[in-house]
This record gives structure tokens, C-alpha cells and sequence, in this order.
């Protein structure tokens, strides 16, 4: 029974120390959402001009629309990048 009650208090503080995390692993977290941030920005901008030529040039919308889809998987693939690196680092 001590053994067991050791055990669960060593692994109590050992989850509690690893869920801690220090400014620079904050950091790390801030810039993966901010990327993350900046590519469904881009991606919105594309998708407001693919909007604006919808109507004269349907074609153009649809590269426009391909180029924000295609924004938004690259700034959540590079977002993952970062957060894996940060998790694999800390």
C-alpha cells in the first residue's frame, strides 16, 4: 500500500512538472499560432478576391479559391511543425 501511494505521488508531481511550461516553450506555442493565424489570413484574403471575380471571371475565382485552401493547410502544417518541434523539445 505505501508502495502504491509512493508511486502515485512520484507520478502526481513528475505530470504536474511536465505540464509546466517555461517562457520559452511559450514562445514557441505564441509564434505556431500566429503562423497558423497569418495563413487562414492569407487564405481569407484570397477567398474575399475569388468573391470580387466570381461574377467576370469564374476560372480566376477558382484558382483564387484553390490558393486560399491551399494557404491555410500550408500555415496549419507549418503551425503542427512548430508545435511538434516544441513538444518533442520540452
Amino acid at each position: 500500500m505505501r508502495t502504491t501511494l509512493t508511486l502515485l505521488a512520484a507520478s502526481a508531481a513528475a505530470l504536474s512538472f511536465a505540464a509546466c511550461s517555461g517562457p520559452a516553450e511559450d514562445a514557441a506555442h505564441k509564434q505556431a499560432d500566429a503562423v497558423e493565424a497569418a495563413g487562414d489570413a492569407r487564405g481569407d484574403a484570397l477567398d474575399k478576391q475569388a468573391e470580387a471575380v466570381e461574377g467576370v471571371a469564374p476560372a480566376q475565382a477558382e484558382v483564387l479559391e484553390d490558393q486560399a485552401d491551399a494557404a491555410r493547410k500550408a500555415g496549419d502544417a507549418q503551425s503542427d511543425a512548430i508545435k511538434k518541434d516544441t513538444d518533442r523539445a520540452y
